[in-house]
């Protein structure tokens, strides 16, 4: 079996998303070969052919693959599909964006959020929030699968020796176009690759009192800052902190849920975490039943003892 794999990159950094995405196609079994899209990303492929585990390296090097905008990147990997048994892509916005419409234009069923390989054709993916777990067999010729990334180790990003080959595909095909990107920049580590973690929720009450708890502990830790999908909505952190089934995704070494009570929603995106820390005046909030260690009390008082002690 052969596999293409989507490299997430910002056309200078490979992404971690895309080590784990390698792990999951190799355990595919067959050659792994890794697409990286974009322009002016040839240090991205020479990153990406240093990957254990991959065999070659396809750089598509266009103008129209800049901004990785899904209507151009679907028909280059749906003609490069002709060579392949699967394509694989990670779980990201990216992902999420190209593999449905790779599917679609191959008419077969796509297989999402993938937790395991049981077998060439057989693979586990959460359902109902997380809450089960469902082992899926597919028929399907060629398949197309999205990878959770905290289900599956990352591949070394060294030890590879991969060969670097041209893609070519159909280019812009006008049915998009990249207009601007309003991005929030940080010196804290991006969310999904942290190891520490300090989320806030809707009973921090505002936007300051968010950043006046919160910030000060995660500076202490040298953590990210998440938030639940309550405080984004109520406009207390933006979007991209928010952690959840409809959020991002996070597995950190602790993570710390202050205000939070634990909705499915929160749960489903951060319940793999290796220790769980919840702070929260609710003895009965849900949050307790998965956390590893449970504070009960008054988060205004605690969240700066908290940090003071540190």
């Amino acid at each position: 079996m052969s596999v293409l794999v989507l490299a997430e990159h910002d056309n200078s950094i490979l992404k971690d998303a895309t080590l784990a995405a390698v792990t999951a196609a190799g355990e595919l079994g067959g050659d792994v070969h890794l697409l990286v899209a974009g322009l002016g990303a040839q240090s991205v492929a020479d990153a990406a052919a240093q990957v254990a585990g991959v065999a070659k390296v396809l750089l598509a090097d266009d103008a129209a693959y800049e901004h990785a905008l899904a209507e151009n990147l679907a028909p280059l990997i749906t003609g490069l599909m002709a060579n392949y048994d699967a394509f694989v892509a990670p779980a990201t916005t990216r992902g999420k964006n190209v593999a449905p419409r790779v599917a679609a234009a191959l008419d077969v069923a796509q297989i999402s959020e993938i937790l395991s390989v049981e077998g060439p054709d057989t693979f586990t993916r959460p359902i109902y929030a997380g809450n089960a777990i469902a082992t899926v067999r597919t028929s399907d010729a060629k398949k197309v699968i999205t990878v959770r990334g905290t289900a599956f180790a990352k591949a070394a990003t060294t030890g590879g020796s991969a060969s670097i080959e041209a893609a070519s595909g159909a280019g812009d095909t006008g049915l998009s176009k990249f207009e601007s990107a309003d991005l929030t920049t940080s010196a804290r580590p991006e969310l999904t690759a942290a190891k520490i973690i300090v989320s806030g929720g809707r009973a921090l009450g505002s936007s300051d009192k968010f950043h006046e708890f919160i910030d000060p502990l995660a500076d202490k830790l040298g953590a990210a800052i998440g938030a639940s999908r309550a405080a984004v909505d109520a406009g207390y952190a933006p979007n991209d902190y928010q952690v959840g089934q409809t959020g991002k995704i996070v597995a950190p070494e602790l993570y710390l849920a202050i205000g939070i009570s634990g909705a499915i929603q929160h749960l489903a995106g951060m319940k793999d975490s290796k220790i769980i820390v919840a702070i929260n005046k609710d003895e009965e909030a849900p949050i307790f039943q998965v956390a590893d260690v449970g504070l009960v009390g008054d988060l205004f008082t605690l969240v700066p003892e908290l940090t003071a002690k540190l």
